[in-house]
This record gives structure tokens, sequence and C-alpha cells, in this order.
């Protein structure tokens, strides 16, 4: 998947833009991701790949390719950006990277 899969209407695409730059979107997130889902208007099948932290669906869905890893922040964290943190492996695991 790359760049010109994009597709710029997909929610989840909305979704990762807001919760990066509003604190107040972010903490509903962490706090009640089902309701921060609904909030942005996901389909049935982008709140199935978020549950289960699918970046391959996301990615074959139209996420933007820069925010496929911001997914994995939101999820652990990013303030130890390295190849290391949690975010990174997470990453690696849900895109099948060894």
């Amino acid at each position: 998947m790359g760049i010109r899969d994009t597709d710029r209407t997909l929610p989840s695409n909305r979704m990762v833009f807001e919760l990066r730059r509003d604190p107040e979107a972010f903490a509903l997130f962490r706090r009640d991701l089902e309701a921060s889902m609904t909030h942005f208007g996901l389909s049935d099948e982008e709140k199935r790949a978020w549950r289960e932290i699918d970046l391959a669906t996301l990615a074959r869905k139209g996420l933007h390719p820069y925010f496929l890893p911001q997914v994995s922040r939101l999820f652990k964290g990013g303030g130890y950006n390295h190849n290391d943190s949690d975010a990174a492996r997470l990453y690696a695991e849900k895109m099948n990277i060894r």
C-alpha cells in the first residue's frame, strides 16, 4: 500500500489527524475507543480494524501510509520514539516486519 492508495474520505484518516493534534479528542480515545470511533464516523470494518489494531486492513481501506505507525503510537505512546519502543514493536508485529 502506498500514498496513491490513500482514501482522503476515509474517516480513520481524519481520526488519526485529529487525535494527534487535539488533546481532548485524544483523551476521549484513551478513555473510550468506541465513543471516539463513533464520533469520527468510522465504518464497522474500520472499527473492527481499530479494535484489533489491524494495520494491514487500515492500509487496504486507504489509511495514509504515514498514519500507519501513528496508530501504534496512539495505543502505545510515542515518548520513546525508537526502533525498540513498544509502539515500534507493535507496528512491526502488525505489519509482519521482522
